[in-house]
């Protein structure tokens, strides 16, 4: 499959500039990937689609305010820093992304907030666009954290919208978050509610969670037409044993395990025995997946509709088969559904 086979027919007016009124009240598309027979149905009812003892896995990421922006000096020239990861707590060390980047150098130094709140130093230039940055701080690291995140922003994709509205900082997380680390949502998981959550265990459906801390993979594009040559960003994965034998022992027994999202299929497909079954693993994964693949661990999965020539689109359509999935995303844009980050769903089954 070349970059080129991942384009359709798309217009910006397709995507979700805000989400839905209520979690569970987007639609949802149903895709039989055995027949090709496609359901148009809302959110909440993917509950009907699960039995006692299947799994869903999730993945309980947390997104933190990763947007910042502040004052070059002498200049006084307003930057924006785009926080990726913490590279060294005591050092204070951050990789970070600058915009514009042109103007920054080594030994720059960078102010954020009122009087100056916080003060970043430019030690490295790592990429075109990403900096290390060193912060410069008195207070402890929980004082340090807590100014950081104060002067962040919800990290919103600016080609949902430019503006971040208080919304975002509630919707743009899942309700199940947990772990601090993502500097975007595994917006598959946005759908679900309380209440769809409260329906899946009354019904028996076993929930499972592993955590990807969503980083730059999640936005560098593809400029590649052979796919094989694409390098995915490496991000930080965590399975832990009662996940693994969660899962484990839903395959034993063929129940239907549903992958919630990409950032879930790609971590379960990134820790897998010979046998096919599910490692407990902590670590990084630069895992592309991209037709064609044998995947070990899920037989449904469940996706926002995504953009061209991402490489989300590249993993769903090599779950759902190639032909399959355009045909869905074409059946989509004809049925008025919604794209992107707040848009719609899809379970593949």
């Amino acid at each position: 499959m070349k970059l080129s086979h991942y384009n359709y027919d798309f217009t910006p007016s397709m995507l979700a500039k805000y989400p839905a009124d209520n979690r569970d009240e987007s639609r949802l598309m149903v895709l039989h990937k055995d027949t090709g027979e496609i359901e148009h149905k809302v959110f909440k009812d993917v509950v009907s689609y699960f039995d006692e003892n299947d799994v869903l896995i999730f993945n309980d990421t947390k997104v933190f305010p990763a947007r910042l922006y502040g004052n070059k000096e002498k200049t006084g020239a307003e930057i924006e820093i785009f926080l990726l990861r913490e590279l060294n707590r005591e050092l204070r060390l951050w990789d970070v992304l600058v915009d514009p980047a042109r103007k920054i150098r080594i030994g720059n130094k960078l102010y954020f907030g009122d009087d100056d709140l916080l003060v970043a130093e430019v030690i490295d230039n790592t990429t075109s666009r990403g900096r290390t940055l060193r912060f410069l701080f008195d207070g402890d690291h929980d004082e340090f954290k807590a100014a950081l995140f104060r002067l962040g922003e919800t990290p919103l994709p600016k080609w949902v919208r430019e503006k971040v509205e208080p919304i975002d900082e509630e919707r743009y997380q899942t309700i199940y978050a947990k772990h601090e680390g993502a500097v975007a949502a595994p917006v598959a998981g946005l759908h679900f509610s309380k209440h769809v959550m409260k329906r899946l265990e009354i019904k028996g459906v076993h929930q499972a969670f592993v955590t990807l801390h969503v980083g730059l993979g999640n936005f560098r594009t593809v400029d590649v037409e052979d796919l094989t040559k694409h390098k995915m960003d490496s991000e930080q994965i965590f399975i832990q044993d009662c996940c693994a034998d969660t899962v484990n022992k839903a395959k034993a027994d063929g129940r239907r395990i549903c992958a919630v999202g990409t950032t879930v299929m790609r971590t379960i497909e990134s820790s897998v025995t010979t046998e096919g079954l599910l490692k407990p693993y902590e670590g990084w994964t630069n895992k592309f997946i991209f037709h064609p693949y044998e995947f070990s661990v899920a037989d449904s999965m469940i996706s926002n509709f995504h953009l061209p020539y991402s490489t989300h689109l590249m993993m769903v359509a090599a779950f759902g088969g190639y032909d399959m999935v355009m045909n869905a995303y074409k059946v989509a844009k004809q049925e008025g559904y919604r794209f992107g980050t707040y848009g719609d769903a899809m379970l593949i089954l």
